[in-house]
């Protein structure tokens, strides 16, 4: 019997195994590509936002990137920035937690992974100066960025929690215009991430009625985390590894060297908006966040509760398996760092 044929099928199948990942969102085995042409990087022009400006600022993520080319893109909200990533028009996002578990529910737990953490605490209810309670909000209008964002869940969650759901009305506007929006009076309060609660404090005369940290144990809950197409971590884990490499940096950076790091953030704000933040509120901001990689996936499950009880989500996103830290761990491994847990996350 002539082997030869045999052998050289078993071959081919074991190289071709070999240069297999996962199994992709669509038809099957996806295979690694080796370091990407370009990676699309989305995040917001919010101080929540921080170690992104801050890498794409410095150069930090073009240093770890070689020659892969980075293109950036902002948003207002993170509804919007789950639509590029489903559309595949996006890589990798800066995003609200809520918004992240949404695009994982919506593709059910397919398109998308968790990979980082990014900051934690940084919102805030502010209101009118006459306004003393949540009972005080009764016939107002609160504004939050649109509708199912981080904040948009967190504000109505809230108001459920006080028997309030249908006594105020929440208009989803965007940051910049509810700063207008208070001015007028047309809205008397908002939830909103930094910097925009700081602005309304500084420049229109809102008060802080409710820190968010207030409600989390230990003053800690994830404000901006990390999420890739699953995808493209499949086919380009090099680059997904340069980008988190840029982001310790970024973040290491900053907790370091707070006073530069503040002046980088407006400066790159100033790029992205056209208004520099005046120092006071840049100080508030900048003291009301925590810059961090851990994405506290503890409290996944509890905040797929919450967009339940907020009444923007029928059910549960169950968030099984939704956490991959492989690549985040590899590179804090390397530089001695401790790693991230997954609490459970990373299972299905």
């Amino acid at each position: 019997m002539n082997l030869k044929p045999a052998i050289a099928i078993a071959l081919i199948a074991l190289t071709a195994l070999s240069g297999c990942t996962r199994r992709g969102t669509d038809d099957g085995p996806v295979q690694a590509k080796g370091a990407a042409s370009e990676v699309r990087l989305g995040y917001f022009p919010n101080v929540t936002h921080a170690a992104a400006l801050i890498g794409v600022e410095k150069g930090l993520f073009a240093k770890e990137l070689g020659t892969t080319k980075l293109t950036t893109q902002t948003f207002n909200a993170g509804p919007e920035e789950v639509n590029a990533l489903l559309g595949e028009s996006l890589d990798i996002a800066y995003i609200g937690s809520g918004p992240a578990i949404n695009a994982y529910a919506k593709s059910k737990g397919e398109a998308v992974k968790l990979i980082a953490g990014a900051t934690s605490g940084g919102a805030q209810l502010v209101v009118k100066p006459e306004i003393n309670s949540i009972e005080d909000l009764k016939g107002k209008t609160v504004a939050t960025p649109q509708l199912a964002n981080t904040q948009d869940v967190a504000l109505k969650k809230y108001l459920a929690e006080k028997n309030l759901t249908g006594q105020v009305t929440v208009q989803n506007v965007e940051n910049a215009q509810s700063l207008d929006l208070f001015k007028k009076g047309d809205i008397q309060a908002t939830w909103a991430p930094q910097p925009w609660s700081a602005r309304l404090v500084a420049e229109a005369g809102a008060k802080v009625l409710l820190d968010e940290k207030s409600l989390w144990e230990g003053g800690k809950f994830p404000t901006t985390v990390i999420i890739v197409r699953t995808k493209f971590l499949q086919e380009h884990p090099e680059t997904v590894e340069a980008v988190l490499k840029g982001h310790v940096a970024a973040t290491d950076w900053a907790v370091a060297n707070s006073a530069e790091a503040k002046t980088t953030v407006n400066a790159a704000l100033e790029k992205l908006t056209s208004k520099k933040l005046g120092q006071k509120v840049l100080d508030a901001a900048w003291d009301n966040i925590e810059l961090t990689t851990d994405a506290q996936a503890k409290h996944f499950p509890q905040l797929a509760e919450d967009a339940v009880t907020a009444g923007v989500a029928k059910e549960a996103a169950n968030v099984a398996g939704y956490a991959d830290f492989t690549v985040l761990n590899k590179v804090l491994q390397a530089q001695g760092k401790p790693q991230v847990q997954a609490a459970g996350l990373d299972q299905k």
